[in-house]
């Protein structure tokens, strides 16, 4: 590590196979926290490369625990943000994951505790009695019952478990947030990303590319990773990129403050529960109203944007998502 540490210090930068082999090391717990440390940050002060991103990928895949859930499991989409904007957001994609599963499709998150913001996907869910597990049999009736199966990171990669701690403590996004939405072990053919800067998306775009993932990715151009409604907001698959205005589908602007999860994680339980149940300001409601509906047109391209807008607000309003939720919560608690 030391020696590696001074190549990227000297602005060098890892191969493919240099960054696997770093991240293989990693997952066996060979450096301690003090070079953890130093090696997250080398990419706070420079940007990752392609070939990075993709050998630290490639390493976490390949030690993951692999799961099979069977049928259901063979066109689900996975709905995640790298985090790490800043913004302190709620729970958006994860309630967005219930919205899609009440629209009578499947999804399979991949999540973890909050590391740069108050609540991540795991925090919410854990606070609702939740809890995760690695056994196969609890995971596809999730999937098949709930119409959502959660893999909490730690269960199925040991990198990300091994360096939670260090993560936690610098309280800062790392390249970490980067590797998130790219490594659920499930290894889903179609996902929703949202990414906090322009040039995480190109990396993205690549590497579903590559990796031939029916991805599209989305960035709000004041920073959010997500469809924020804040501002205008870009989109990209393997086929086009285009930036969309909040009003141009319907949805008025929102004020950054409108969004926020508060300053604990019972405040952003509260928020999620009432966006669920419908008793979430118009504002909350919308921006999960918009990442589902992009979801949905991931999972069916020919599906026209209005009508997956559609689609996600009736099952938001009519309750759907909201008993997704519950029976979710009720298999895994």
């Amino acid at each position: 590590m030391n020696r590696i540490l001074s190549n990227l210090f000297e602005h060098k930068s890892l191969s493919r196979k240099e960054a696997r082999d770093v991240m293989l090391n990693i997952a066996d717990g060979k450096y301690n926290d003090n070079q953890l440390s130093a090696f997250m940050t080398v990419y706070l002060m420079r940007s990752i490369t392609a070939e990075e991103l993709s050998g630290f990928r490639d390493a976490i895949l390949e030690r993951r625990v692999v799961v099979d859930l069977g049928e259901d499991g063979k066109n689900v989409i996975d709905i995640v943000g790298t985090g790490g904007d800043g913004k302190n957001t709620f729970n958006i994609s994860t309630a967005a994951c219930f919205v899609v599963a009440g629209a009578g499709r499947k999804v399979v998150k991949h999540g973890n505790y909050g590391s740069s913001s108050i609540s991540g996907s795991s925090n919410v869910l854990e606070h609702h009695g939740v809890k995760f597990t690695d056994n196969p049999e609890r995971l596809q009736q999730s999937l098949e019952e709930s119409g959502v199966s959660f893999l909490h990171a730690p269960f199925f990669s040991p990198a990300l478990k091994s360096v939670g701690p260090v993560r936690r403590s610098l309280r800062m996004r790392t390249f970490f947030n980067m590797l998130g939405p790219l490594v659920n072990p499930t290894m889903p053919k179609n996902q929703l990303l949202g990414v906090y800067n322009l040039k995480l998306m190109r990396l993205y775009r690549y590497i579903a590319q590559n990796e031939g993932i029916n991805c599209t990715i989305v960035h709000s151009l004041d920073g959010y990773d997500e469809i924020s409604l804040t501002s205008s907001f870009k989109i990209c698959n393997n086929f086009r990129e285009l930036v969309l205005e909040p009003e141009s589908l319907g949805f008025a602007r929102i004020r950054q403050e409108e969004l926020s999860c508060g300053q604990t994680i019972d405040e952003a339980s509260d928020i999620f529960d009432d966006v669920l149940a419908g008793r979430a300001s118009e504002a909350k409601k919308n921006c999960v109203i918009a990442n589902a509906a992009f979801a949905l047109s991931t999972l069916t391209p020919e599906l026209p944007l209005d009508n997956a807008i559609s689609i996600a607000r009736e099952s938001l309003e009519s309750g759907g998502a909201l008993d997704k939720f519950e029976q979710f919560v009720k298999i895994n608690s």
